[in-house]
């Protein structure tokens, strides 16, 4: 007895010379209001549950794989790759393959992704081929569901020593400087958000260990963040719409409503979620869509269990992909939820919407954020601004990066002497030869009140060059910020002017 390399025939020698050769039929499919089956070797039969019309698809040969999402059914043959729209299945675009032996297809809303012996194909919906990606030690007989995903713009694929990621765009071309993302542990399953820009697309990921994690695909230099979403992870899906993302985390089935959220304020992560008791889904439930507000389980008896979540996240969501701030706090005063003022105050900290920041911070009680969101509106510039806001989510690097690119080098100074960054506040003064005093004014008012002598060599030889005033110092400083108003204020007049 043996399998075909597709694992949809199988061949037995008989006893009596005979050779029976079987077919495996009753392959079925759901998406959205379609039931998809496979009735026969080479007939698939299509139910519509809204109105209950049914179709039959008759082809040349037979079937090897089908895949149904995002308003199309894929179907391979030993030969082709036939695509049919929901909307129609009269006529399907078709292409033909060159390899038969086709393992496994990826869909997305735009393009969906081939596996075979030979390479990885990206194929539009129209039967395009659009590319042929490659990596180093290409190995796709290592591939499987769990290691490659795709979306409008990105493509990753896990490389087989398990522990990098490689991105290409849909051309086949690599991502930046083409180098991989890389973890420390293994990492088991993987998935790229399917909604948003290409700019911010996230993916998500599960390790050896079971924790689950997100980071954002196109990132600049060595600046990756990797940050932790959960543990004890059994598997995972993204919302094919929202970047919601939907898990089974310690024996519990829940939903990550803004896994952004983790990147702007970490606090509010826990806030800002989703969950309920797995048993009531049977014994060891796996996720197999989410669709909308609609979950698919599939226990391990094989039958299939839908659950519908609160549907208040995904259209707040939805007012926030398209900027409609003030509609999403209508909704948020009407609701009444914690979890979606958690999610409206950390979108609106990302996107830079004080005024909507300071509300949903002003509901969940934190006080000190509101506070810190009026100091930062009050800012006397947009960069400084841009900064205050990064430092608030926590990204101190970036907060100095925007003061430092846009020549703020008093106040990329100050930040570091308030995060006692003692060196790097010294290194800033004397590389743009200025603020010296200030640093070492700083550092020994420091070193008094705590009772300490000086260690750091660097401010052990610049000690001896400057002298400490800290009534000249605070002068210097509140001619600094005097300078920055005045320079708001003018700024202010050309703006108004009319011309």
């Amino acid at each position: 007895m043996s399998w075909s390399s597709d694992s949809t025939q199988i061949a037995c020698g008989c006893g009596s010379g005979q050779l029976a050769i079987g077919n495996l039929i009753e392959r079925r499919l759901e998406w959205r209001h379609f039931e998809i089956t496979l009735t026969d070797s080479k007939q698939i039969k299509i139910r519509n549950c809204e109105n209950d019309s049914k179709e039959e698809l008759d082809l040349k040969d037979r079937v090897i794989k089908m895949s149904a999402g995002f308003g199309y059914l894929v179907v391979i043959t030993p030969t082709q790759c036939n695509i049919y729209s929901v909307k129609s299945f009269n006529t399907p675009a078709i292409t033909e393959l060159k390899e038969g032996s086709v393992t496994l297809i990826v869909q997305s809303e735009k393009y969906f992704l081939l596996i075979d012996g030979a390479g990885l194909y990206v194929y539009s919906y129209d039967g395009r081929l659009v590319s042929t990606p490659k990596w180093p030690a290409m190995r796709t007989e290592v591939l499987n569901v769990n290691t490659v995903s795709i979306s409008n713009d990105t493509i990753a694929v896990r490389d087989s020593d398990h522990k990098n990621v490689y991105f290409f765009e849909i051309n086949g071309k690599l991502i930046g400087d083409g180098r991989p993302m890389s973890h420390m542990n293994e990492i088991s399953e993987l998935a790229l958000d399917q909604a948003g820009n290409a700019n911010e697309r996230k993916l998500a990921f599960v390790d050896k260990n079971r924790d689950l994690f997100i980071s954002n695909v196109r990132v600049i230099g060595n600046n990756r963040k990797i940050n932790k979403l959960g543990g004890n992870i059994q598997n995972f899906l993204w919302n094919d719409a929202y970047n919601m993302l939907a898990g089974i985390a310690d024996s519990r089935f829940t939903i990550w409503y803004y896994p952004n959220i983790v990147n702007v304020d970490k606090n509010l992560l826990q806030r800002s979620i989703y969950q309920r008791d797995a048993s009531e889904f049977g014994k060891n439930p796996s996720l197999t869509s989410f669709l909308g507000n609609n979950v698919t389980m599939r226990t391990t008896d094989g039958s299939n269990i839908h659950s519908v979540i609160p549907p208040y996240a995904s259209v707040l969501l939805a007012y926030i992909s398209s900027n409609k701030w003030e509609d999403a706090l209508k909704l948020c005063r009407f609701v009444k939820e914690q979890s979606l003022w958690a999610i409206l105050a950390g979108a609106s900290i990302y996107n830079k919407d004080l005024d909507t920041a300071s509300h949903a911070y002003a509901a969940l009680n934190e006080v000190d954020k509101v506070e810190y969101i009026e100091y930062i509106k009050e800012s006397p510039s947009k960069d400084i601004r841009n900064a205050e806001t990064a430092l608030l989510c926590g990204n101190f690097q970036d907060s100095e990066a925007i003061l430092l690119q846009s020549n703020l080098i008093f106040r990329a100074v100050m930040l570091n002497l308030y995060q006692y960054n003692w060196e790097r506040a010294l290194e800033l003064a004397v590389k743009y030869q200025n603020y010296v005093e200030i640093v070492i004014g700083f550092r020994q008012r420091y070193l008094e009140e705590y009772e300490k002598k000086e260690t750091i060599k660097m401010f052990l030889k610049y000690r001896k060059e400057v002298d400490v005033d800290m009534d000249l110092i605070s002068a210097m400083i509140e001619k600094e910020y005097i300078k920055e108003r005045e320079q708001r204020a003018g700024e202010s007049n050309v703006s108004t002017r009319k011309y």
